[in-house]
């Protein structure tokens, strides 16, 4: 069979969407979806194994795996890889953390079937389509705030499950006035003034993920 102009690897968890997605795809007589993955390690196996003009990755994937890591990794397999996050998430890091490893273009499932198969064209063709005003907004917004470290967003997420600073710094293997001073830096840089503000600004904004 000949290879169609645009091959298209799906990275999608919900069997139900990666359905949609691919029928929405496979009707333009010019693409046809190629793989579906639903895993880090089916992502960049289905990536190898394909070689796709296009990748569309939603960030939330099988047992709490991040798309983010999977885009980093596909990366570093083909650096000039095309890749389209197609995800519900809205927040400033999402959108921020996803262009940094190397998305191409940020679409919302909201969004399809109107914008998908547009802008995989656009992206194939080597364009950066714009997005929508609201996302470029909380974009411009992260990129001008202060972010939070890897091990602060660590202790946001063991403050999000509960625990206090002798449980966090006992998890981390960190003394429990380096917790309070981590927390206490978590507050200042999200702007709130507790810790169950901090953890809803960071679900809001994408840092992490409640429940």
């Amino acid at each position: 069979m000949k290879r169609p102009d645009i091959c298209v690897l799906c990275v999608e968890d919900h069997p139900i969407v990666a359905e949609g997605i691919a029928s929405i795809v496979n009707k333009q007589p010019d693409m046809r979806v190629v793989g579906i993955a639903t895993s880090i390690k089916d992502a960049v196996d289905a990536f190898r194994r394909e070689r796709p003009d296009i990748t569309l990755m939603d960030l939330e994937l099988r047992a709490g795996e991040n798309g983010i890591d999977a885009i980093r990794l596909i990366r570093h397999e083909k650096p000039d890889a095309r890749i389209i996050v197609l995800t519900v998430h809205q927040g400033d890091e999402d959108i921020f953390q996803a262009l940094n490893a190397g998305a191409v273009a940020y679409l919302l499932k909201e969004e399809v079937p109107d914008e998908l198969v547009r802008t995989i064209r656009s992206v194939r063709n080597g364009k950066t389509p714009a997005m929508r005003p609201a996302l470029m907004e909380r974009l411009e917004k992260c990129t001008s705030g202060q972010h939070l470290t890897p091990r602060e967003v660590q202790v946001l997420s063991h403050v999000s499950h509960g625990l206090r600073n002798k449980e966090i710094a006992a998890v981390l293997g960190i003394s429990e006035e380096t917790a309070r001073v981590h927390v206490k830096n978590i507050l200042t840089k999200l702007e709130v003034n507790d810790r169950s503000g901090a953890v809803a600004e960071g679900a809001r904004r994408g840092i992490i993920r409640i429940g």
